[in-house]
């Protein structure tokens, strides 16, 4: 018997044909074999050889060069082990070296035999990818490749870059096919060949996209017998599923599956196309702790088990911290993980709804509000929410049908958000919240308002409310748009509106007493305290809302505002730079903050005291505020 780390070459056979049969016997017993085709698993064993390896042998090391092979664990066990922890250990049937083939990347963990005369059966990678971009494949992936079995933190702490929740829009390449929906199928046929793509985009009238991919051309077209001279949009799909560059990738292909989709549409923050993933560039982003633990959050049956995941999100924090993420990093993974709490709460809640025989609800959509629909949260932040219902126009809130939906739908939102108040997460304090009937409308009634607000912005409370629209995403029953948020695009031509915000942004100044150079408040519970969420980010948030808007663009990440804003002009693009290295800057102060704060049993809060940071802290916190403050001076000179 080999040590353990001992590195002996495998006895390797080339499978005679004869036992191919028999090999494709073997495979349809487990997944994701069991779900293809008999051609298909043929080919897959006619490919395969048949590996051995004494106890204790490598198969692979962790670091190394990307694999070439899927592995399939003959006989014998293969555990596999991360910075010398066993993270899971492997049977008969079970998949391994997936991760390492389709990011082709470096191996993050070692794989290493454990009984004497273990075998497998290695896969080329060709062969393996075809299996895997199968539906059935994916799913197989889906399933196993973003739940991997392993302990949460250290998975954590394994690298310092979480490619799973880096921006959907990195993994864009080459340009996308966009057409309008009178072209015909052959020129769409024809760019899409000439472009190595495998669909096309098709740019509707009324701003939104539809889509055609290589298999509609297939099935809807030359299977039905269409005449190729038809126009494009009588065989796209629409609206296309589409997506924001700024989203976590992982989140993205966690959705695409959940539709059964292979291809999404990545809009800037304009509305443009950057250009289309597919399925399998995402599946070949490896996955982190905030997947893991979403699969949890998944697989939960009560409010109570809910509560028993959700003990870990602030613990996770502190592992990403630990293992060096920056605090955007940190605050998207975060983000997903309260979007899937919340989306899991609202099954529930329906589930047991239907259980005691209740008429179904109307057609709805959940809305994150706030740094959560920004996906801009950490531990310290509240949740704001709002729902938004459609098909009908309200009534008049005298109409008893009207009346009547709200009811119910006030009813779920108090149950919702008092399951995430149970989960540790707060609702607004300022009450935007979908327990409170002022954020529970029909969508008729959101566009009427934000209407009024675009036409006579200087209503009581029209600019608060404002700012808080704009910061709203669906989170739950409507996948395409943000339905009053959109309502603000046509802000640009409302200059009355844009003046107002202008004000509004230069109005959050910070408190005017100064400690060792920096801002603090005077009195109360935090004397002597800055509040870096009040004197300092909010103000970047308005600064960036208001030159977003004024760009046309409504719900994105502050970062991708401040962008839009330098690159429309609004904000001098020096002055959006500095913006964002200050939000850079002051965010990841807040993550320290809070994460040091976690650590000894705290409740944590954006309030720090200037003795807690080093001197070089200190110095570039007062530069970022007084950075902020001048562009602020700027903004208000007009």
């Amino acid at each position: 018997m080999l040590p353990p780390g001992a590195r002996a070459p495998p006895s390797l056979c080339r499978v005679s044909d004869g036992s191919t049969p028999e090999i494709a016997h073997f495979l349809r017993s487990y997944p994701p074999f069991d779900e293809l085709d008999a051609a298909a698993v043929a080919r897959v064993a006619a490919a395969a050889e048949l590996e051995s390896f004494d106890a204790g042998a490598v198969i692979f090391a962790q670091g190394e060069a990307p694999v070439k092979h899927l592995r399939v664990v003959r006989s014998g066990e293969v555990e596999i082990v991360a910075n010398g922890r066993v993270l899971e250990l492997l049977g008969a049937g079970e998949l391994f070296g997936q991760a390492s083939m389709l990011a082709g990347e470096p191996t993050s963990s070692e794989a290493r035999a454990v009984t004497q005369g273990t075998s497998c059966y290695r896969i080329p990678a060709h062969v393996a990818e075809r299996l895997l971009a199968a539906p059935e494949g994916l799913r197989y992936v889906a399933r196993t490749l973003l739940a991997e079995p392993t302990d949460l933190h250290v998975l954590a702490r394994e690298a310092t870059r979480n490619l799973a929740d880096d921006p959907v829009g990195g993994l864009v390449s080459g340009e996308p096919v966009v057409c309008p929906p009178d072209t015909s199928i052959r020129e769409a046929a024809q760019r899409m060949s000439a472009s190595s793509a495998t669909c096309v985009v098709v740019a509707l009238p009324d701003g939104g996209y539809g889509i055609v991919t290589d298999r509609d051309l297939r099935v809807k077209v030359v299977a039905a017998g269409r005449s190729s001279d038809l126009p494009v949009g009588e065989v796209m799909s629409a609206p296309a599923f589409t997506t924001v560059a700024d989203r976590p990738a992982g989140a993205v292909l966690l959705e695409m599956f959940d539709r059964g989709l292979r291809h999404c549409p990545v809009l800037s923050p304009t509305g443009g196309v950057l250009g289309v993933v597919e399925d399998m560039d995402l599946v070949a982003v490896r996955t982190r702790s905030s997947f893991y633990l979403r699969q949890r959050i998944a697989a939960a049956a009560s409010v109570i088990e809910l509560q028993t995941v959700a003990r870990e999100l602030r613990p996770m924090v502190v592992s990403l911290h630990d293992a060096q993420a920056g605090a955007a990093n940190v605050m998207a993974v975060y983000a997903v993980c309260v979007d899937a709490l919340t989306r899991r709460l609202l099954e529930l809640e329906q589930e047991r709804l239907v259980g005691d025989g209740s008429e179904p609800l109307p057609q709805f959509a959940w809305l994150a509000m706030g740094s959560q629909a920004r996906r801009e949260a950490l531990p310290a932040s509240d949740v704001d929410s709002a729902i938004v219902w459609f098909g009908s126009d309200g009534g008049d809130i005298g109409d008893a049908g009207t009346d009547a939906v709200r009811a119910r739908l006030l009813a779920l939102g108090r149950a919702v958000m008092d399951g995430l108040a149970a989960c540790r997460l707060p609702s607004d304090t300022n009450g935007v919240s979908a327990a409170v009937p002022a954020f529970v409308r029909p969508v008729q009634s959101w566009q009427r308002v934000a209407r009024s607000w675009l036409e006579d912005p200087g209503q009581e409370k029209a600019m608060v409310l404002t700012s808080t629209l704009l910061d709203s995403r669906p989170v739950w029953g409507v996948h395409t748009g943000t339905p009053v948020a959109d309502t603000f695009r046509l802000a640009p031509d409302h200059p009355l509106l844009l003046r107002q915000l202008a004000r509004l942004a230069v109005a959050q100044r910070p408190p005017t007493s100064f400690l060792r150079g920096l801002v603090v408040e005077q009195d109360g519970a935090h004397a002597g305290q800055i509040n870096l969420k009040e004197g300092a980010m909010k103000p970047i948030l308005a600064l960036a809302r208001w030159g977003a808007i004024a760009a046309g663009v409504t719900i994105a990440s502050t970062t991708e505002r401040l962008a839009a804003a330098g690159a429309a002009g609004t904000l001098p693009d020096g002055e959006a730079e500095t913006l964002r290295d200050a939000f850079t800057l002051i965010n990841n102060l807040r993550l320290d903050h809070q994460v040091t704060q976690l650590r000894a049993g705290l409740e944590p809060d954006d309030h720090v005291a200037p003795d807690e940071l080093s001197d070089l802290m200190r110095t570039q916190l007062r530069e970022a505020l007084r950075a902020i403050s001048s562009i602020q001076k700027r903004v208000a000179r007009g």
